[in-house]
Formats: structure tokens, sequence, C-alpha cells
């Protein structure tokens, strides 16, 4: 079943909202490629969250930026599946 990009945001929003995170929109005109989203939850965890429709794949620009941020020590994740979205919301909800 494909799934639209907007869908996973709204419902990594929700859920981040209700356990006490936020999940910041990253915009950035200069430097290009940086996942959609940052979520910082209590006790000082973060991750970078790239969002994307089911089928699609980050840009060759999005895995070398993903690839940098990996490099200096930060969770880089690619949400495309209710699967994959799930799997991040039980790591959030348990850590």
């Amino acid at each position: 079943m494909k799934t639209s990009e907007k869908y996973f945001e709204r419902k990594l929003r929700e859920v981040v909202k209700r356990l006490g995170g936020i999940a910041i929109k990253i915009i950035s005109p200069s430097f290009t490629g940086l996942p959609d989203r940052m979520v910082l939850m209590p006790g000082g965890r973060i991750w970078f969250i790239e969002l994307k429709s089911t089928g699609k794949s980050p840009s060759p620009r999005q895995r070398v930026v993903h690839e940098l941020l990996c490099r200096l020590g930060f969770s880089v994740l690619v949400i495309d599946s209710e699967t994959t979205l799930n799997e991040f919301l039980s790591v959030i909800r348990t850590t």
C-alpha cells in the first residue's frame, strides 16, 4: 500500500508530541539535503528523520548529507512505510 510523506509526517509529529518531545521541521536554504525533521525527546535524545512516500528513496544529495550527519555521531532514519514508522515510534517509546 502506497502511503504519502504527509501522512508519515503528521503521525510522527502527533506521537512525538504525545510522548513529550518535539519534531522540528528543518528548512535551510543555504544547506540542501538536510532531513525533514529533527526529533528531540526528553533526556537529550535526538534523531534526524527523512520522510518519504512509500516507494521513494532519498536523493543523492540527501544520502551524502545523511552520511555526514552519521559520521558526526547523529542518528538518521528514513521513514517510508508503516513498518519503519512504527519501528521508530517503538524506539522512542522505550528508550
